[in-house]
């Protein structure tokens, strides 16, 4: 315990006197100041909670600009990573991907959400966090490293868990499931869903670039067990539908009703355009390439279990149901 004599020193008087002078707005500038120069740039969540995904509790956050954030350690976690505290290898990449081996898989369109970020929670806490859907991304380029070959065995089973991960989460999914966490939804803005689709979708159409991979619709051919005649020759007509549902109906909540709006039918019945030349380039493409990879790999999941088309349909219901028309948790819906 410190005796009155200490204290009572010209330092602590001089000290005492200036804070005694100061205004109430003074002291809070000051209080601020402080307060800015502890937490730094961190941004403030104006939300938060507990979101738990195969029993694993992960930290998550609203952010005052509407973006979602996850916690790292809580990244780190749902991958079962052990968490030994926050130390870089000296590489730009995140703490979960850090690794040399999986730098070919990290496709550059994924810069952005693979970037951390310091979040101050709404008790002041200060922790990294990144995009909310970083989980899911991470979670394609293990799969991806481990359908290659490129894993070491404890990268194996990271990978593992990976799987476990994407059949419970998918692109928007994972926003859907912060905001009930955080309680967002119940403030969240009105017109979201048309936000979401202006990021999605492009205002002019654009050229033709082929997307879909020739593997995409030899599976399709494969699980129907039909014989594929290869790619110079029509596919059946309700292969489209096929595209239609397993692709557009699920890319995210409201997309497949803009698109087919802006590309309406002719009194053929044939649309002038692909629905893709509607998507965005920065947004929109990359959103549909995770996508189409997602369900090329269950397709070689079902093939090589020796499954048919309506195994497969099911397992692609169970991991990447359906959108609705509004930006909510997806449930299945009945046949």
């Amino acid at each position: 315990m410190t005796d009155e004599s200490s204290t009572n020193t010209p330092q602590s008087a001089g000290g005492l006197a200036r804070a005694t002078s100061l205004t109430g707005a003074k002291r809070s500038e000051i209080a601020k100041k402080a307060a800015e120069a502890r937490w730094g740039s961190a941004k403030k969540a104006t939300h938060e909670g507990t979101l738990t995904v195969g029993g694993v509790p992960i930290t998550c956050y609203v952010l005052e600009d509407g973006n979602r954030y996850i916690s790292t350690r809580g990244i780190m976690k749902a991958l079962k990573r052990p968490w030994r505290g926050r130390k870089y290898a000296g590489t730009e990449m995140p703490v979960f991907l850090e690794a040399a081996n999986l730098t070919s898989f990290i496709n550059s369109d994924l810069k952005e959400i693979l970037t951390g970020t310091e979040v101050r929670s709404t008790k002041g806490v200060v922790s990294e966090a990144f995009r909310a859907e970083a989980l899911p991304a991470v979670c394609d380029i293990y799969l991806r490293a481990r359908s290659e070959n490129a894993l070491t065995a404890t990268q194996l089973v990271v990978a593992q868990q990976a799987e476990v991960l994407v059949r419970a989460l998918s692109q928007l999914g994972i926003i859907a499931l912060v905001d009930e966490a955080t309680g967002y939804q119940e403030v969240r803005p009105r017109d979201a869903l048309q936000q979401y689709l202006d990021i999605v979708l492009r205002k002019e159409l654009a050229a033709w670039t082929k997307r879909f991979p020739d593997e995409f619709y030899e599976n399709i051919y494969k699980l129907k067990g039909w014989p594929w005649p290869g790619m110079k020759k029509n596919r059946f007509s309700v292969v489209a539908h096929y595209t239609r549902d397993l692709v557009y109906d699920r890319l995210g909540t409201g997309v497949l009703k803009e698109l087919e709006m802006r590309t309406p039918k002719s009194d053929s019945g044939n649309r002038p355009n692909k629905l893709h030349q509607w998507l965005s380039d920065d947004v929109g493409h990359p959103l549909l390439a995770q996508h189409l990879h997602s369900l090329i790999m269950f397709q070689r999941l079902a093939i090589a279990s020796g499954h048919g088309w309506q195994r497969y349909v099911k397992m692609v219901d169970q991991v990447l149901p359906r959108k609705g028309d509004t930006l909510e948790l997806p449930l299945s819906e009945p046949e």
